[in-house]
């Protein structure tokens, strides 16, 4: 397994709030300064760094929000300054989140000049009535006219979809996912809708306004999602996400692996450490509230907490069991020191809900994924 670390930055400004997002994204009537967040962002690498072990970085994410609000030059600043504290890998995976309404030929361009060679759209749905009904600013044909601008300009793209959503059939979804496989190039990432606390959606779900399809009919779409993938050629390599062979994300694996990640900018997490430590770390929310706080002490953290081996088993189960490779049962138990309960995972296995797989791995099988959750707190207990 490649010895990955990450960096996260995080621009938290969109241009609306989507009713179903929970993420830190705020919005706001006057354009941010984009130089002085840049500043902000450069003190914060110079604060994390020391805190880190001696790593080559092997991938960078701009994650949001909306990070193609910003200008290339916004993006190439923060990239040199991750450079001037890491050394980078030469094949290091630069990713860039973009919505379709900010989709521009020349600053996609800019982006690929600056060093980014991967971004993900926030496409979401590819019928304009269900793009309304979710908030988004784009439609159907322009969500697809900017992944052929993206495919275009970089050597690397994905885009999401959200399913499940209220009335949506196993039929119409089944429809919908082959139009994006047509266009798909070489990742999909493919959400089920959850009705998140704090959100609009939330809102209108409890007052029974908001109606999603019931279990049998999200089995249903499940099901549509991982036959039309596979049959492309495009697996499940976690639980949401799909891609050809060699095309997986490699930022979001060095999540799902367990491994070390630095993140910065407002409402930004990391997993950081060195000496065996793992360091769980957390930043201020607020967007001027951090920026307030970095410009005053050279940082915006609000959390840096050393984790416990139980807090690093957990997690590491959270994070491991998504992926269809499961997890290393060595590693595990070396990282945590922690054994899993054998009598729990020879009940698992004999449900047909877990196996191991090659080199002591433990993996979630297919008609377990749907029960994730219930598995690792089964595990977990």
């Amino acid at each position: 397994m490649r010895d990955a670390f990450g960096v996260y930055v995080h621009w938290p400004f969109c241009l609306a709030k989507c009713p179903y997002c929970d993420f830190n994204s705020h919005v706001r009537h006057e354009k941010p300064d984009e130089a002085r967040y840049a500043r902000a962002i450069a003190a914060e690498l110079a604060y994390v760094k020391p805190r880190t072990a001696a790593r080559e970085v092997t991938s960078i994410f701009f994650g949001g929000g909306t990070p193609s609000l910003m200008q290339p030059s916004t993006v190439q600043r923060v990239i040199d300054e991750i450079a001037r504290h890491w050394p980078v890998s030469k094949d290091a995976e630069i990713n860039l989140e973009a919505n379709p309404t900010s989709v521009e030929a020349e600053r996609f361009r800019g982006y690929r000049a600056a060093g980014v060679n991967r971004v993900s759209l926030g496409v979401q749905a590819l019928d304009d009535a269900s793009l309304k009904a979710l908030g988004r600013m784009h439609t159907a044909d322009e969500a697809l006219a900017a992944v052929e601008v993206a495919r275009e300009n970089f050597p690397r793209i994905s885009f999401d979809l959200i399913y499940a959503r209220p009335g949506q059939s196993p039929r119409a979804w089944r429809g919908e996912l082959a139009k994006a496989l047509a266009f798909a190039p070489e990742h999909l990432s493919l959400y089920q809708l959850t009705i998140e606390p704090g959100t609009t959606f939330e809102m209108l779900h409890r007052a029974g306004k908001l109606i999603t399809p019931d279990t049998d009919t999200s089995r249903a779409l499940w099901d549509a999602t991982q036959e039309l993938c596979e049959a492309r050629a495009m697996p499940a390599y976690e639980v949401s996400n799909h891609a050809k062979a060699g095309a997986e994300s490699w930022h979001n694996l060095v999540y799902w692996r367990y491994q070390e990640y630095a993140g910065v900018g407002p409402g930004a997490h990391g997993r950081i450490g060195a000496d065996g430590e793992r360091v769980a770390t957390a930043t201020e929310k607020h967007p001027e509230r951090w920026l307030a706080s970095v410009e005053a002490k050279g940082h915006g953290f609000i959390e840096e907490e050393k984790l416990s081996q139980i807090e690093q088993a957990d997690e590491m189960l959270v994070m491991g069991l998504r992926l269809a490779e499961g997890i290393d049962v060595a590693r595990f138990e070396k990282l945590t020191g922690v054994s899993l309960n054998p009598e729990r995972v020879s009940f698992l296995e004999s449900e047909g809900l877990v196996e191991r797989g090659e080199n002591a791995r433990l993996r979630v099988t297919p008609s377990g994924f749907p029960l994730l959750d219930a598995i690792v707190a089964d595990l977990a207990a």
